[in-house]
C-alpha cells in the first residue's frame, strides 16, 4: 500500500499573508486542494493523510468532501515543529500500514503533483528503501560566502534541489521518527536528511515539472500564472 502524507501544518510566517499560504485561494479554491485532488487521482496512491494546521482541520475536511477526495484517510493536526508534524502523520498511517508499504511525504509549499516522477519514486523506494523527486541543475552552480561573494564552482551534475515527494519504506522511517531523540529530529530540515543520517539510501528521480516552492509573494504570483495552464491543466 502506498500512502501520500500531505504536509501543510506550518503557519507560513515568511510569506507574510493573513492566513497560512497553503489555504490561500487561487482560481477560487485553496492551493492545497489542487495537490490533494492530484494525489487522489493517482492510481498508485491508495490512501492520503493530511497534516494540517490545527485551526484549519475542519476546513480541510470540508474541501476534501467538496472535491470528492475519497482516498483521504484522516486529517491530523501538525506539531510545533516540522518533525513533530511528520511524526503525527506517521502515527496515523501506522493504524493500517505494513512495514514494506511506501510512505510519500509531500510538502504543500510545492504546489504540484508529478505523476510520472511519483511512480518512479515509488519504484525507487522498493529498490533502495528511499527515494526523492529532485530538480536537476543545468546551469553553473556557485558557492558563495556570507557576504554573497562567489568563492568557487560546484560540480552541477552532483547537486540537486529537493522536490516533493520524498518517500520511504514505512517501517524504516516510522521506526526512526518514533525512536530518535527529539533534539536530533528537530535539527534536520527534512525527512530525507533524517533518513540519510540513519543510513537509508535514497534514489534521486528527476522532476518532470518546475520545482516551484511557495515561500515569498513572488512565488505565489508565479503559481497563479501557471496553475491552470501548466501545473494543473484543465
Amino acid at each position: 500500500m502506498n500512502t501520500a502524507l500531505l504536509m501543510m501544518g506550518g503557519s507560513g510566517t515568511r510569506f507574510g499573508a493573513d492566513i497560512p499560504k497553503q489555504y490561500i485561494k487561487v482560481g477560487g479554491r485553496p492551493i492545497f486542494s489542487y495537490i490533494l485532488e492530484g494525489y487522489n487521482a493517482l492510481e498508485e496512491v491508495d490512501k492520503i493523510i493530511v497534516v494540517s494546521h490545527a485551526d484549519w482541520i475542519d476546513y480541510v475536511q470540508q474541501i476534501a468532501d467538496e472535491i470528492n477526495a475519497d482516498k483521504l484517510y484522516r486529517v491530523v493536526a501538525g506539531g510545533d515543529t516540522r518533525s513533530e508534524s511528520v511524526k503525527n502523520g506517521l502515527t496515523a498511517a501506522a493504524e493500517y500500514s505494513q512495514p514494506d508499504d511506501v510512505i510519500l511525504i509531500h510538502d504543500a509549499t510545492h504546489p504540484y503533483v508529478d505523476p510520472v516522477g511519483t511512480r518512479e519514486v515509488i519504484e525507487g523506494v522498493k529498490k533502495f528503501g528511499g527515494a526523492t523527486l529532485a530538480q536537476f541543475n543545468y546551469d553553473t552552480v556557485y558557492r558563495m560566502d556570507d557576504d554573497h561573494i562567489l568563492t568557487n564552482i560546484e560540480p552541477r551534475f552532483n547537486i540537486v534541489a529537493g522536490a516533493s515527494p520524498e518517500a520511504f519504506t514505512f517501517g524504516h522511517i516510522y521506526d526512526i521518527y518514533m525512536n530518535s531523540p527529539k533534539d536530533e529530529l528537530e535539527q534536520m530540515t527534512s525527512a530525507g536528511a533524517i533518513a540519510l543520517a540513519h543510513g537509508i539510501k535514497m534514489k534521486v528521480v528527476r522532476a518532470n515539472v518546475l520545482n516551484l516552492k511557495i515561500t515569498y509573494a513572488d512565488d505565489m504570483e508565479l503559481f497563479k500564472k501557471l496553475c491552470d495552464n501548466y501545473f494543473f491543466e484543465k
